[in-house]
């Protein structure tokens, strides 16, 4: 009889649950459920009161309607008994953090605090809190405070305390209403199991902790703010559990709601990026995992720690244990294309995507294909969503250099996807120049897996061989993974990570190499954009946040 591990990711715009034999690694049934009101960046649900621009919310009641809807189904399609299930692995895109009550409720669900858009679940991509970065890295540098160096130099605007300052400044009365703050990851593993447990995955990369030193002290957060000083203790919590560890057992109310047995082993929560590593296989150092979907993250072992200009951090046992994990990343991927079909995209090209019933980015994609490196004589920088490594600002902007009257929308296209490579290219380097040496690249996540182009433009542009893995699901094979590792061999999982990948994961037999003649093409490109990456991300040229500013003050 079959055993299973259920694995459930939430992204950006949906959860996906995933049902595995735990055994052979075989992806027995899974089912996917959009977020009714994906990402809130434009008003307020319950107001209709219009948001700042950078913001970006979500409503925690699609991620329990959701985590309800894929469950049910998964165990539907599979008719798998709800015995046959030892472990349940979450993860969650991070930084995603939310006000919540003594009982463990977001202050989005009470009638008091709805219309007050603070209350409501900070999704990562909200970059409102740039000020509130800046001022960090600011004092953080003139201290001299040591985690400064764990995160290659700057603290970003999507973690934990930049968005909580952000609160306390802004909208003093949340801060002090809510009993705690908490990511999404861990109050789902709240609901699920009625324990708080903090992640160290997400506490490490994206709340400045350290398994050796903890939190940054509390005389450091009172030189924030002198109302901050006891942030960690009053609004969070200390008890961080490591990567593969039980959070606790699914409760009988949650059990009951899911089709499930109470009693299963739940998983502490990883975030989604770094959950992906296993299920790529990768158990070593010097082994990339690229994770590419509507953002990128670029994950990497070392076995010693190393100071990288504009990492996301350098945490030891965030991804594996006994690994320092480098993360990286770009915060606009997926995004950046389907922004650009959605928005910039002629009624004929529409037309004739409606005519073969193919989708838009599908017939771009097509078209692009045709094109040479450097045929289009276009050159961009890939910022549409803020600059997360190497220079970690959320007020730089997107470019296009080389347009024309006869520009097609498929150079643009091509262009967009030839920025992202750069962007990684630099990343790359970067690692390279820290001591951290990236000896083979394995991608992963909806464009690695669709995008054969794309694909072949990464490999040509960086001069690597990328590699895919076999899942097309590695954040939710992952999530499995760790739970079937929560639940332990007694219980017909496994002691080890390594020895869970060693059964439930793989990679292709195809691969994409590097062209030597486009490359060539492509490394005079990527000269051109290193100079406009530095004149316009590190200070010379400021025209990008001036802009910015201009159109908030409008």
């Amino acid at each position: 009889m079959a055993t299973y591990s259920l694995g459930i990711d939430f992204g950006t715009l949906s959860a996906r649950a995933l049902l595995v034999d735990i055994d052979t690694g075989r992806e027995v049934a899974s089912d996917v459920c959009e977020y009714p009101h994906a990402v809130i960046d434009d008003h307020l649900p319950s107001t209709g009161e219009k948001l700042p621009p950078d913001w970006a919310l979500q409503d925690p009641q699609d991620y329990l309607d959701a985590l309800q809807k894929v469950v049910s189904a998964v165990m539907k399609q599979s008719k798998a008994q709800p015995s046959d299930v030892i472990g349940i692995g979450i993860d969650f895109t991070a930084c995603t953090i939310m006000p919540i009550d003594k009982s463990g409720q977001p202050l989005c669900f009470d009638s008091r605090w709805a219309s007050n858009p603070h209350a409501w679940v900070k999704l990562w991509k909200h970059h409102a809190a740039q000020p509130e970065a800046s001022k960090i890295n600011e004092i953080a540098d003139a201290r001299g405070e040591k985690f400064l160096h764990r995160y290659g130099g700057k603290v970003s605007s999507e973690w934990l305390f930049p968005k909580l300052l952000q609160i306390l400044n802004e909208a003093p009365e949340i801060y002090s209403a809510a009993d705690k703050f908490i990511e999404a990851g861990d109050w789902l593993t709240l609901q699920l199991t009625g324990i708080e447990s903090r992640s160290a995955c997400a506490a490490g990369y994206k709340a400045m902790w350290d398994k050796a030193d903890g939190f940054p002290s509390g005389d450091f957060f009172r030189s924030l703010d002198p109302r901050f000083e006891r942030v960690v203790d009053e609004k969070l919590s200390r008890k961080i559990l490591p990567v593969g560890a039980k959070a606790g057992e699914l409760t009988d109310g949650m059990a009951a709601k899911l089709g499930l047995m109470p009693g299963i082993a739940v998983a502490v929560a990883v975030i989604d990026a770094h959950v992906a590593t296993p299920a790529a296989t990768v158990t070593k150092e010097g082994s990339m995992v690229a994770i590419m979907g509507t953002s990128s993250c670029h994950m990497v072992l070392g076995k010693s720690p190393k100071i990288v200009e504009g990492i996301s951090g350098c945490v030891e046992d965030g991804i594996l244990p006994g690994y320092f994990g480098f993360e990286a990343g770009q915060s606009c991927v997926g995004d950046h294309f389907a922004w650009f079909a959605e928005n910039c995209v002629p009624e004929s090209y529409t037309a004739e995507a409606r005519s073969r019933a193919i989708g838009i980015q599908d017939l771009l994609t097509e078209k692009a294909s045709k094109l040479k490196p450097g045929q289009s004589g276009l050159l961009a920088l890939d910022w549409w969503n803020g600059n997360r490594s190497v220079l970690e600002d959320g007020d730089l902007t997107g470019m296009i250099l080389g347009m024309t009257l006869a520009t097609r929308p498929e150079e643009i296209y091509r262009a967009l996807i030839e920025a992202t490579a750069y962007g990684t290219n630099i990343i790359i380097d970067s690692l390279h120049a820290g001591g951290v040496e990236v000896n083979e690249i394995i991608a992963c996540g909806g464009l690695a897996d669709k995008n054969e182009m794309l694909m072949q433009i990464y490999a040509d542009v960086t001069n690597r061989e990328f590699k895919v893995a076999e899942s097309a699901q590695t954040c939710a094979l992952g999530s499995a993974m760790w739970g079937a590792v929560a639940a332990g061999k007694s219980r017909g999982g496994y002691d080890t990570i390594n020895e869970a990948v060693a059964k439930m994961a793989r990679v292709k037999d195809k691969s994409y190499l590097p062209d030597p003649s486009a490359h060539a093409v492509y490394a005079r490109l990527f000269d051109d954009y290193k100079k406009l990456h530095d004149y316009f991300g590190r200070g010379e040229n400021d025209v990008m946040k001036r802009l910015k500013e201009m159109k908030t003050l409008s």
